[in-house]
């Protein structure tokens, strides 16, 4: 590979995740109480499904369908740590007691599709 073709592939960033869902409502849920703001999308004839979209970012939730649920991991940053797993707690979700790692202060959280969520206190 040369290495100005490295170069460029070091720009790379992600910018849009989707996640296929059991229950999106539910899922929905989940992410809202970490901060998480999600409007209703359909595109043609596709199903109706939830998008969080900022200015380089897209995050969606899609009904799982026959392909069943996927099993991705995802991180979060956010502010209050605290206040996230309070959240949590009162909309019946159980995350991980808040714990100090190398990588900074975090909970765990399993949302409602069994995936690891792990959630991150910003710098």
């Amino acid at each position: 590979m040369l290495l100005d073709e490295l170069a460029t592939l070091r720009e790379v960033r992600l910018n849009l995740l989707v996640l296929r869902c059991a229950d999106p409502n539910a899922t929905r849920r989940f992410y809202e109480c970490l901060g998480v703001a999600f409007s209703e999308h359909a595109h043609g004839s596709g199903p109706v499904h939830y998008a969080h979209e900022d200015d380089d970012f897209v995050f969606e939730l899609y009904p799982a369908g026959a392909g069943g649920t996927d099993r991705a991991g995802v991180g979060l940053v956010i502010g209050d740590l605290e206040a996230a797993a309070e959240q949590l707690r009162e909309a019946g979700f159980n995350p991980d007691p808040i714990a100090e790692r190398p990588w900074g202060t975090t909970f765990v959280a399993r949302d409602p599709d069994g995936r690891r969520v792990e959630v991150q206190a910003s710098a």
